[in-house]
């Protein structure tokens, strides 16, 4: 599946971009009754507050979930851009970023250089091991 699939609901519309999830499950672990793998779709916006799905969307570090509100509009960069290195060495990206092409506010590269999809990172080297 490539590009960005929307799921739209009063208040707020949620982007998905399976290219670049990884599976953190951060949106899982947040509001599991937005975000059910188990059902299809599996992105249900108009089941929280709107904002409380932008505050949950905001911790995926990949940047796969993006959304938009009614009030407020997209998500913000963060400014100054941050980059943090986990203890198992993927960089994370927050701000107003640019990569390869894909505009985006978030995302995970790769800091062992063994990602087959450089420079995100596709959890397959050292740097993807664990949490």
């Amino acid at each position: 599946m490539g590009g960005v699939r929307e799921y739209p609901a009063d208040g707020v519309t949620v982007g998905f971009d399976a290219t670049v999830c990884r599976h953190a499950a951060e949106c899982v672990r947040g509001l599991p009754e937005v975000f059910d793998t188990g059902r299809r779709p599996w992105v249900h916006p108009g089941a929280a507050a709107p904002e409380l799905v932008a505050e949950v969307i905001r911790r995926c570090p990949t940047g796969a979930l993006t959304y938009r509100l009614a009030v407020g509009g997209p998500e913000q960069p963060e400014r100054p851009t941050t980059v943090r290195r986990t203890a198992d060495g993927r960089l994370l990206v927050r701000g107003e970023l640019s990569i390869e092409g894909r505009e985006s506010t978030r995302a995970m590269l790769c800091g062992c250089g063994s990602s087959a999809e450089q420079p995100y990172c596709d959890r397959s080297g050292a740097c993807g091991g664990h949490e």
